[in-house]
């Protein structure tokens, strides 16, 4: 197999490659420029025709695009240490807080992402005052978790998982962006610290 890969600040390959450390894979990769607007490429819309990273190609050609799909993929390769869910329970806490990270603070993360920030300046279809109407909103998001992070370690469940990838790189890309965390989210920063320190979290 053979991953796409795109270096940070990139929130979506991370989410990947925080797993594969995680479990101990060893990810064959090759790396996309997205400021060469190589994920753009006839050669790579061939396999992606959302020309978007990442993607994993497999050996018989087969690719599988988007991250958590992807992280699916390896996580029913290699089960331990089980980073989805093992009971019915755990699988459930951990989809549902996999797509809170994504619905409330990633949409408006990347919001923010495409319509304000001078990287994205080229992109047809900005517009600015969409893009600064989100920046409350991922403050608001940001106080959710940090509500939800009170007397808990992680995010869902009592070890780490999925759902912490899915937040570390969020946060971390919104960062990146230029959102910072509000005053007083002592959890989310108690948290973030936390996951940061993990060996996995310099991927």
């Amino acid at each position: 197999m053979l991953f796409y890969d795109s270096p940070n600040p990139a929130p979506n390959p991370r989410r990947v490659r925080i797993l594969a450390a995680e479990k101990g894979i060893d990810l064959p990769s090759q790396e996309v420029s997205i400021p060469a607007r190589e994920q753009k490429a006839p050669e790579f819309t061939a396999k992606n025709p959302r020309g978007q990273t990442p993607i994993l190609e497999l050996d018989d050609g087969t690719v599988i695009a988007e991250s958590v799909a992807i992280m699916r993929y390896l996580e029913a390769l290699h089960p331990d240490p089980p980073l989805f869910g093992s009971t019915a329970l755990e699988i459930a806490e951990i989809e549902m807080w996999n797509r809170r990270a994504e619905m409330i603070l990633m949409l408006p993360v990347g919001a923010v992402w495409v319509h304000t920030h001078p990287f994205t300046a080229a992109l047809p279809g900005r517009n600015a005052e969409w893009g600064e109407a989100n920046r409350p909103r991922v403050a608001e998001a940001m106080k959710f978790f940090d509500a939800s992070l009170a007397n808990r370690e992680y995010l869902a469940g009592d070890s780490f998982s999925a759902a912490d990838i899915l937040l570390l790189s969020t946060v971390d890309f919104a960062k990146f962006v230029g959102l910072e965390m509000p005053d007083g989210c002592g959890n989310l920063a108690a948290w973030h610290e936390r996951v940061s320190s993990r060996p996995s979290a310099t991927a």
